[in-house]
């Protein structure tokens, strides 16, 4: 009976191990829920910051929706996910906005309110602040506790999604005319060589001769 114990126990044990390895190698991304979890995170996250009056004004120019497809394809890329951020840099995308550093605070204290409220566990809530927190130095101009402040003057925000996508198709359309217009070109260029290569060959001495 006795060694019956231990080997349940070792069972047991090899079980919780095994458990615990499984997870370490999971990504974040994973443990996070995958990207329809981090979408729901981002859209409680977004609307915190634009509702909470300590930080909103430095999203007055900003396109919500832009601001929310950005963050997700971010967090799902730098938690190991299938997206790609194709967006600026932080300190390029935050540039003459004037963040200080209590407003910062205040950003990320509405992040730590929007994962608990999806009750996201404290490891991983832990890991995704940690990879954020870097950026900090990139996004605050101002040094001052101070919130509620201005938006910089000189801030120059990203086009928004809407105007983005126009100029994309903008640019899809110039270049199938562009397409078309040297496919054009080419077939007269064949037309035209295949019409010079049905003419008669002239005597090279009468071609000399004047009319």
């Amino acid at each position: 009976m006795k060694n019956l114990k231990v080997l349940y126990v070792s069972i047991f044990m090899l079980g919780a191990m095994s458990a615990s390895a499984l997870a370490q190698n999971r990504t974040l991304f994973d443990r996070l829920g995958g990207k329809d979890a981090i979408t729901a995170v981002v859209d409680e996250f977004a609307t915190r910051c634009l509702a909470d009056t300590r930080i909103n004004k430095k999203f007055a120019q900003s396109d919500p929706a832009r601001l929310k497809a950005m963050l997700v394809d971010q967090i799902c890329s730098a938690t190991g996910g299938p997206c790609q951020y194709t967006g600026l840099d932080m300190r390029t995308a935050h540039k003459k906005m004037g963040v200080t550093a209590g407003e910062f605070n205040a950003l990320v204290e509405d992040l730590v309110g929007a994962l608990d409220k999806f009750n996201v566990p404290e490891a991983e809530k832990t890991e995704l602040l940690g990879m954020l927190a870097p950026m900090k130095t990139d996004i605050v101009e101002d040094q001052s506790p101070a919130t509620g402040t201005p938006l910089g003057k000189g801030f120059k925000p990203a086009p928004s999604m809407k105007a983005a996508k126009m100029a994309e198709d903008l640019k899809a359309k110039k270049m199938e005319q562009e397409k078309l217009k040297a496919e054009a070109d080419a077939l007269k260029k064949e037309q035209k060589a295949a019409k010079d290569a049905q003419k008669p060959a002239k005597d090279s001495k009468d071609s000399k001769k004047k009319p």
